[in-house]
């Protein structure tokens, strides 16, 4: 969850949108699109899986290049060399160690004919805010939650072991998915530290899936989990230069995942490429008993790798937001991107709603703020943890300042507390608003010109990272009417901008993931804007 942008807007009603400086707000008046860099110090990146897709690792499993094993052993190496080593990205919080003996049992099932599909013996990182029930701990990130190891696989987990993913490890995120401070820093937590980004390592990885973007993009696994409240799966997406899938709120259970809030939480994908994400979805994607929610889901989960279309753009109405960025090269950036979608048979229709939307962004925040505390403390109630409520997490990060607090503290969690329960009408009044209002906006822009999906800039380019003052996001942030009306959102590699990548999103209504996902893989394969990260350390002009 990026939550840092609802609140440096003075008025909190812009959900991210409106925050005032650039992303990179020092440099921000300077005339051109280059940047001078400084590179690490580290040798060329020859790492031999780098950018390998998950059909090109099971042809190579298949032909006996390559065991589930040896791949296995190599990200493990790759994670010790770039993520603890080298550029010390610090994505990842935790290894599973499992992972070699999970891939070990792949690989007897495949010599004996047995593959549970394209997933099969393929790595993968989750983020640390889902429960696995092994060795690992799931904390989101805090140290009030160390030690707690849950009791049951989260369901979307226990598809993934189904499916025969070997489970390498947890990454690091914003601490508690980034809902704990007015001025936090994204990817920072008191367990795991700061996670940066690998393109300049001095910027930020967006939060609060931070560790999970950092890491595909890093190539330390082939794909990876996060997890979306507003913008935790499309921000990282973006500035890690890597493909972000959030869901309809309903695809994808919910349930062993700690929560924000229940109407606008879900599980998503993140990897390098539209047809890897896709797979992925398939996998995640299903009815939970667990989470009612899902049942929503009924007859409209599909094979989402069937929309793999390089033609998917021809025909298709997309609107863009006719309000322009602050910043010219974001305006430049976009015009390329919408002059592609039209080179590709697009018609783009100009629009306004982004306003709109931004005005219930104050509304969001009190929704989130009641459907955290009654979600977290219904979680960690059912848990082996330490603490069994938001108020004793509270009073563990106070015992505990130097360590839980050094910078930034924890206003939000405060703030939750003193809510009382979800029959509340301050409650119930912010959800018709942030939640119907925004779908009802969007539905009534989409019917009345006909679209088939949205577009825009994802995000601005990254800005740097600032643990004593938290971030600091430009006028370009496209997640909040996906994620508050619980509508699907793609975000895929469009560029950069001063040396950093940004995204493009797709979005449109309920359960309309293939239509976007169509109009992504177009787009990828008509720019082919993924970029391998350089480990650059600093960002100078």
């Amino acid at each position: 969850m990026k939550r840092r942008a609802f609140l440096t807007n003075s008025s909190l009603a812009a959900a991210g949108l409106t925050t005032t400086l650039f992303a990179v707000a020092a440099c921000s008046d300077k005339k051109t699109e280059t940047a001078t860099t400084t590179k690490t110090d580290s040798a060329e990146d020859n790492f031999e899986l780098n950018e390998i897709t998950v059909a090109e690792l099971q042809d190579k499993m298949v032909k006996g290049d390559y065991s589930s094993e040896q791949i296995t052993k190599l990200y493990l190496d790759r994670i010790e060399a770039i993520d603890k080593n080298g550029p010390k990205l610090n994505a990842v919080i935790e290894i599973n160690p499992d992972a070699l003996a999970i891939a070990k049992t792949m690989d007897k099932e495949r010599k004996e004919g047995k593959t549970r599909g394209a997933l099969h013996g393929i790595p993968i990182l989750i983020k640390d805010n889902i429960d696995t029930a092994d060795k690992m701990m799931t904390t989101a990130g805090a140290l009030a939650m160390l030690g707690h190891q849950a009791e049951k696989d989260a369901f979307i987990v226990k598809r993934l072991r189904d499916a025969g993913t070997v489970l390498l490890g947890k990454t690091n995120l914003s601490e508690w998915a980034n809902f704990r401070s007015t001025n936090s820093c994204s990817g920072w937590s008191s367990r795991g530290g700061q996670t940066k980004n690998p393109y300049i390592l001095d910027h930020s990885p967006c939060g609060s899936s931070s560790g999970s973007g950092s890491a595909v993009a890093a190539n330390l696994c082939a794909i990876a989990i996060g997890t979306e409240t507003d913008g935790s799966i499309t921000c990282p997406a973006s500035v890690s230069g890597v493909v972000g899938i959030k869901p309809t709120v309903g695809l994808v259970s919910r349930s062993g995942i700690i929560p924000i809030s229940h109407t606008q939480d879900t599980a998503g994908p993140l990897t390098r490429t539209v047809t890897d994400a896709a797979i992925l979805l398939e996998i995640l994607a299903g009815i939970d008993e667990s989470d009612a929610i899902t049942k929503e889901s009924a007859g409209k989960v599909t094979k989402y790798t069937k929309y793999l279309d390089i033609n998917g753009l021809k025909g298709k109405r997309i609107g863009v937001e006719k309000k322009k960025y602050t910043n010219q090269f974001l305006n430049h950036l976009q015009e390329k991107a919408v002059n592609v979608l039209k080179q590709q048979g697009a018609v783009i229709v100009e629009i306004e709603y982004l306003d709109r939307v931004n005005a219930l962004g104050a509304d969001e925040l009190v929704v989130l703020k009641y459907e955290f505390k009654y979600g977290v403390n219904k979680y960690l109630s059912n848990t082996n943890a330490k603490v069994k409520t938001v108020a004793e997490v509270i009073a563990y990060n106070k015992q505990n300042e130097d360590k839980t607090m050094p910078t930034f503290k924890q206003e939000i969690l405060e703030m939750c507390e003193t809510k009382n329960g979800l029959d509340t009408a301050e409650y119930t009044a912010a959800l018709a608003k942030s939640h119907n209002g925004t779908k009802q906006i969007l539905d009534t822009v989409m019917q009345k010109n006909n679209l088939d999906a949205i577009t825009g800039l994802t995000m601005g380019p990254s800005c740097s990272i600032d643990t004593i003052y938290g971030d600091r996001w430009g006028d370009v942030f496209l997640t909040a009417p996906a994620a508050m009306s619980g509508y699907p959102h793609i975000s895929v590699p469009c560029g950069k901008v001063y040396e950093l990548p940004v995204g493009l999103s797709f979005f449109s209504g309920a359960y309309r993931e293939g239509e976007i996902i169509a109009l992504a893989y177009a787009y990828e394969q008509a720019t082919k804007h993924r970029i391998q990260p350089a480990f650059t350390r600093s960002f100078i002009m």
